[in-house]
């Protein structure tokens, strides 16, 4: 599709009679109305990144623009809501006994390998790794809490 818009753009600046002149130009802005509704038509199926936006003075070309999305600011509330939600699906821990002081080993009679298992599903959801020197320090919740927050630079 972007290969027939832009055959079409190219084929119409060629022509002598539509090449693009200040007259030209004038003309068309005369005639588009200047509160044309901005309709959004999808460029790839199911894309919410990538859209055609907006009216061109030439015909069949929009304006790409990109739109980019992230994840809201994180606070040590959100961080510690997440920690607790993958330790929570973790198998080996039963919910009703976890608690953000609950030691891995003691309180909740996990092993080393669980514990691991625990760092690389942390790694996993905040998206960075964790050295192994410092994940073998991290043994409650509240100190992968902190630790995350720490990294992040969430102080609130």
């Amino acid at each position: 599709m972007a290969a027939r818009v832009l055959q079409q753009c190219v084929r119409t600046l060629a022509r002598p009679s539509l090449r693009l002149s200040s007259v030209n130009l004038a003309a068309r802005a005369a005639v588009v109305p200047s509160a044309a509704p901005h309709r959004p038509v999808s460029f790839a199926a199911d894309s919410r990144r990538t859209r055609w936006l907006g009216l061109s003075p030439i015909p069949s070309v929009g304006v790409l623009c990109r739109q980019y999305g992230d994840l809201p600011p994180l606070t040590l509330e959100t961080i510690k809501d997440r920690v607790l939600y993958v330790l929570k699906l973790y198998d080996k821990i039963n919910p009703e006994k976890l608690q953000t002081s609950s030691h891995f080993m003691k309180d909740l009679g996990l092993d080393s390998l669980d514990q691991v298992e625990i760092i690389m599903a942390m790694e996993d959801e905040f998206g960075f790794e964790i050295p192994d020197a410092e994940a073998e320090k991290l043994m409650t919740p509240e100190e992968i809490v902190q630790y995350i927050a720490d990294k992040k630079d969430v102080y609130e």
